[in-house]
């Protein structure tokens, strides 16, 4: 804080009398003298972190511009990345109110919450978690529906309509049952919303064995990896953009989901991978020797 200070009084006053004002020793006089024409990185780094916030839509704070910056080859302090990101005035997005789209007053069956937050199973196709989130346009509303694979957090499947009907959580299963194609017994979790409650998407279950589970009423922390999911697309991508019509929206929020999220977006609960990252992990992995 002291720099400016020292830049502007500089030649205006002696060292006796700044020393005297700011109250420093001639010695830190001196050093703050030398830490203002230092540059905080050579041109290299500075070029390397620039690309690397862009490359990532301008979303990774200090944590993961950290951990892409090692993967390039470039080691820094998360202390010297927060300080880069100041001296290059380098901000992330910011966060609004989220709201919710459950809508639990219904009378149809609802399932036990099985999960049971158990929210990081060992294996590919153990459990699934979907929820459904909104998306405004200048057109109207989109509602969006996805299903991810909570092992690697990766989008499997998803659907966008301009409505919330069963239709919508149905056709996003639906790709994620061709995307995968798992045996039986696929726990797949969900709030217990009408959408999920329904006939046509517990006959789908049913058709492919999966076993429902849902969240308890008014909890929406029993689907925290969704949650924050959707937060994370509204801040990184959907808030930052003004979508003219439903089409743009769609093709953008494609891009966020298969482009970025899924391929190139660190993740903390994958030791700072992307879930396509870590698939490719999981299937190195020699498979476990039988007793």
């Amino acid at each position: 804080m002291m720099l400016p200070i020292v830049s502007q009084l500089d030649r205006a006053h002696s060292k006796s009398t700044l020393c005297r004002v700011l109250g420093v020793s001639r010695s830190g006089l001196h050093h703050a003298r030398q830490r203002g024409d230092r540059p905080v990185c050579d041109l290299r780094t500075e070029t390397l972190f620039k690309a690397v916030f862009a490359e990532n839509q301008q979303t990774y704070g200090s944590r993961r511009m950290r951990s892409e910056l090692a993967k390039r080859g470039l080691a820094l302090g998360r202390y010297k990345v927060r300080k880069l990101l100041n001296a290059f005035n380098l901000k992330t997005c910011w966060k609004r109110k989220f709201v919710h789209t459950t809508d639990s007053k219904h009378t149809l069956p609802v399932a036990e919450n099985l999960l049971n937050r158990k929210f990081n199973p060992k294996a590919l196709n153990q459990a699934w978690a979907s929820d459904i989130t909104y998306i405004r346009t200048r057109s109207g509303w989109l509602y969006l529906a996805v299903v991810m694979d909570l092992c690697s957090r990766r989008v499997i499947g998803w659907a966008m309509e301009p409505h919330m009907r069963a239709e919508l959580v149905c056709r996003a299963l639906t790709m994620a049952q061709g995307q995968r194609n798992p045996a039986a017994g696929v726990l797949l979790h969900s709030d217990r919303g009408s959408q999920y409650a329904s006939a046509e998407y517990q006959a789908l279950l049913k058709k492919h064995k999966m076993v429902c589970s849902m969240s308890r009423k008014g909890n929406c922390w029993d689907n925290a990896p969704m949650e924050r999911f959707f937060l994370n697309l509204k801040m990184e991508r959907v808030w930052r953009k003004d979508y003219a019509n439903h089409e743009e929206a769609r093709r953008d929020v494609a891009d966020y989901l298969m482009k970025f999220y899924n391929q190139k977006r660190l993740h903390s609960a994958l030791g700072e991978m992307s879930p396509a990252e870590f698939e490719r992990q999981c299937q190195l992995k020699p498979a476990p020797v039988q007793a």
